[in-house]
């Protein structure tokens, strides 16, 4: 936990926002070239989950040097899901993902470049989790910047990842709906399924304690 706290301290101290503005996205600055000399460059991110209410959001420092593989890692630990789907990335032109001999053809193996190469001089791009719920996350490259922070580090962040296999945005705003109302029809179904669920809820330390976790 000294590594964290260190860790999130560094992180702090580069980017995090203050008060009200924290959640809001920042304007998108280029900051290091990458590949200037020099300590590496970190990436700052934003990732909202597109059609959900309340928004979810996280932001994260990520060491430039990961490879995109492991921003996908790095996705699902901050976010809090479970890295049981299939995903892709679609940054410009270019789509990558896990190598499957089932994907599009046009597919780029995301472990073949890294963080800071792919993103370099790209405002924003999607990475979509489960090709059957289609959770789309709209991403913002807030900035690049040296830094030998060596871990990534949720920054902030707002609401409950939804659960699994809910079925998508339309499926979880049908299950929110439902576990407010007891008249609803399918109430009892999902107290049953989901036991309890707070969609508000978010914390901090367990997104980096996921964070930490990851080799």
């Amino acid at each position: 936990m000294g590594r964290l706290r260190a860790a999130t301290k560094h992180a702090r101290r580069l980017g995090q926002q203050r008060g009200s503005d924290l959640g809001r996205p920042r304007a998108y600055c280029a900051g290091v070239p990458a590949r200037d000399k020099g300590a590496p460059a970190v990436v700052q991110l934003r990732i909202a989950l597109r059609g959900v209410e309340p928004e979810v959001w996280r932001r994260v420092l990520v060491p430039g040097a990961f490879p995109l593989s492991k921003l996908h890692d790095v996705i699902q630990a901050a976010m809090g899901w479970s890295n049981s789907h299939l995903h892709s990335f679609v940054i410009g032109d270019a789509l990558f993902g896990a190598p499957d001999e089932d994907a599009d053809p046009e597919q780029l193996d995301e472990g073949s470049v890294s963080v800071v190469e792919a993103l370099y001089g790209h405002e924003r791009f999607q990475y979509e989790y489960d090709f059957g719920d289609c959770w789309e996350h709209d991403v913002c490259v807030e900035f690049f910047r040296r830094s030998p922070l060596k871990l990534a580090v949720c920054l902030g962040g707002e609401n409950a990842c939804p659960p699994e296999d809910c079925g998508g945005p339309h499926g979880y705003a049908t299950m929110l709906e439902a576990l407010a109302d007891p008249s609803h029809e399918d109430h009892k179904e999902f107290v049953e399924w989901i036991h309890e669920f707070e969609p508000t809820a978010f914390d901090l330390v367990d997104a980096n304690v996921a964070l930490q976790r990851l080799r």
